[in-house]
């Protein structure tokens, strides 16, 4: 019994050692002082565009509240996390951080007394931000009016809120980037700036990889999934496969539909709709002509996998002959007999990838809340769906969904009314 309990003492001071000794390699040393230089102002412009691009706003800002001035907290399947005031205020946002404090959370994920930060700060992916536009960003923050907004306290269970579970969680899932560590590698074509362009976008700023990865139980996004898609933690919509064609992948798009589904949230193939919506909403808009077209270079350029074979059990007759019924008294108007939509205002939903996807989530929660394609300068006034929420019961949405998914050449999986109540009760697997 002594033995035993001697040897989990060394066991757990040796880890103890090996977390400590791994987190020390990411700390990034701060110069003893740091002269304030006033940014000039196309560093701030600079800044201003690149803010954007990492969509930083949307959790930085709460609803109704000052841009930057703090977020409304960021759900987590652990707890609650707060997204700080990054105004320049001494007291209660950046006012007292340097260029080289900002840097070393954004590259480090390590806060201005080196605290470890949570990782829905997604440190994971700005990492790959280099020095100078990490710079660019904090000139541009240090120029908004201060706002005394001070954080709430997280909400986060034990062990989740503790210093040592966020080390031994960076020990096992977190290495910080080294310099020109990401390119558009492993695409078996010859290098390109544009293509490492956009895979610094798309793997680095713009943290796509936050949302399209599947994660493991911690948490952390599974080296191996890459950007192979997954259900976007609490929020349960699913990001679909980039580097699937019958997902999200765009190998076989031409550049200028891709570009307008990116820019205005609508194409001839497709249209973005629930958290995808906000990205093209509050970030992708405002990006370059270049950025998006660097953009759809890497994700062309992706190595695409094969699509999963359809699924193999396909709702039964009655089912169908239900769903058509619900179908025809509620859909049929604006989507067509034959599934076929109306160019420029309703999708059609015969061949609609993202009605076939294997995870029929998105589907569900769409019935249920409705929804609508962001407002953008290029699609201003975009049209929507109602809720059927309080129209529909669960089995009606799950007949009506199980025939969409199954008519008109359509093949794929019933959608069992478990999975419609889990949404409508905003349950996750």
């Amino acid at each position: 019994m002594i033995r035993a309990v001697l040897l989990l003492c060394v066991l757990a001071a040796a880890l103890a050692l090996a977390v400590f000794m791994l987190n020390r390699l990411d700390e990034a040393p701060l110069p003893t002082h740091e002269v304030a230089v006033p940014a000039m102002p196309e560093v701030i412009a600079r800044g201003r565009y690149l803010a954007r691009a990492g969509d930083c706003a949307a959790c930085h800002t709460a609803r109704g509240g000052q841009p930057y001035a703090g977020g409304p907290g960021i759900e987590t399947p652990f707890g609650l996390v707060q997204a700080p005031n990054l105004t320049p205020h001494p007291k209660n946002g950046l006012g007292g951080w340097t260029a080289a404090h900002f840097w070393r959370a954004m590259h480090n994920g390590r806060s201005r007394d080196g605290r470890l930060l949570y990782p829905a700060f997604p440190y994971q992916s700005y990492t790959y931000v280099t020095r100078e536009d990490s710079d660019a960003i904090f000139a541009y923050l240090q120029s908004l009016e201060p706002i005394d907004s001070p954080r709430a306290e997280h909400a986060l269970r034990f062990p989740y809120n503790t210093q040592a579970a966020l080390a031994v969680w960076r020990a096992l899932f977190f290495r910080p980037a080294k310099p020109g560590a990401l390119v558009s590698a492993n695409d078996g074509q010859p290098p390109s700036a544009q293509r490492n362009r956009g895979a610094y976008l798309v793997r680095g700023l713009g943290h796509c990889a936050a949302c399209h990865t599947a994660r493991n139980v911690w948490g952390a996004p599974l080296a191996s999934a890459g950007l192979g898609g997954g259900m976007i933690p609490v929020r349960n919509w699913y990001a679909p496969a980039l580097d699937v064609a019958s997902q999200a992948g765009v190998a076989d798009w031409p550049e200028d539909e891709v570009l307008a589904l990116l820019r205005t949230g609508v194409s001839p193939r497709a249209s973005a709709s629930g958290p995808m919506a906000e990205v093209v909403f509050h970030s992708l808009q405002h990006w370059s002509e270049a950025d998006l077209r660097a953009t759809f270079a890497y994700l062309q350029a992706l190595p695409q996998r094969a699509s999963r074979a359809p699924a193999a059990d396909p709702p039964g007759a009655a089912v169908l002959e239900r769903g058509a019924q619900v179908y025809e008294r509620h859909c049929m108007d604006c989507h067509g007999r034959r599934g076929e939509g109306r160019a420029g205002a309703f999708p059609a939903l015969a061949g609609n990838r993202a009605v076939l996807l294997p995870e029929p989530t998105n589907l569900v929660r769409m019935v249920l809340q409705g929804g609508y394609a962001p407002a953008t300068a290029g699609n201003p006034r975009p049209y929507g769906m109602p809720p059927f929420m309080q129209i529909l019961g669960d089995t009606e949405i799950a007949d009506v969904l199980s025939f969409i998914r199954n008519a008109w050449g359509n093949e794929a999986g019933k959608v069992d009314t478990i999975a419609v109540h889990r949404a409508r009760e905003r349950r996750g697997r």
